[in-house]
């Protein structure tokens, strides 16, 4: 019967862990000024959505009143939620 060598056996995993407290969600609010048409597009230009992930977000935020449309560090939410203030959308960084 074969030794089995210990070593070999024995493996390590290092996985990278992802501290939630980092993260911070850039929310959009349902109003009755912009259409579909321009959010949309808005979060295609400002926050790199592809097309039908920007409809499926402007179709939450019309039927729940709210989405959360970004994930991710302050610094890089910060001047998306300025660009989408400066076309008249509710936001929020959260």
């Amino acid at each position: 019967m074969p030794l089995l060598n210990p070593d070999i056996l024995k493996q390590e995993e290092e996985t990278d862990v992802l501290v939630a407290s980092d993260l911070y969600q850039l929310v959009v609010f349902n109003d009755d000024f912009n259409t579909f048409e321009d959010v949309i597009q808005w979060l295609v230009e400002i926050c790199d959505h592809a097309p039908i992930q920007a409809e499926q977000c402007a179709i939450l935020i019309h039927y729940t009143g709210k989405c959360s449309v970004k994930s991710g560090e302050y610094d890089d939410l910060k001047p998306r939620a300025s660009a989408l203030l400066d076309r008249g959308l509710s936001v929020e960084i959260q």
